[in-house]
């Protein structure tokens, strides 16, 4: 069980767990779990952790079939500049390692923000903290234990 399933738990919220075998040769993680689980590649979405120009770290959960417009998301986060966070950064940050990062249960809380299109869905999938684990919950449910703000980036 990860951190971010006993949180789920936790905080009794509802939430389903899918698993799939994760091939270690890969590095495209939100494509594999799109294959693998055989969902929809606008309803997956990937946790990227970014850092701001004053070297405050943030989440961004978008669909793993987009581009962060990373300037639309800095002016989302009232800052100049925005750029990905180094490997070592995230895992630190949040307990998690590349591919498995998930929005719930991360070591530090960071500021977070949900692309506006998950509102479309009544559920989402995003990483369940583990390489080959996906939670299956609501947009509102992920944006009230997380404090995320919805945007478009």
């Amino acid at each position: 069980m990860t951190p971010a399933i006993e949180l789920l738990k936790k905080r009794n919220i509802a939430f389903d767990v899918l698993s799939y075998e994760h091939d270690t040769t890969t590095n495209n993680y939100g494509c594999e779990v799109v294959e693998k689980l055989n969902l929809s590649s606008i309803q997956v979405y990937k946790t990227l952790v970014l850092e701001t120009h004053e070297n405050l770290l943030i989440v961004a959960i978008t669909p793993v079939a987009q581009q962060v417009n990373l300037k639309q998301l800095a002016k989302l986060c009232g800052t100049k500049k925005v750029a990905m966070a180094m490997a070592q950064k995230v895992q630190a940050s949040t307990g998690y390692i590349l591919g498995g990062v998930s929005p719930l249960g991360q070591k530090k809380r960071l500021t977070t923000y949900i692309h506006s299109s998950a509102l479309d869905f009544d559920t989402i999938y995003v990483s369940a903290g583990k390489r080959g684990l996906e939670l299956v919950l609501s947009p509102s449910d992920l944006a009230l234990i997380t404090n995320a703000k919805f945007g478009d980036f």
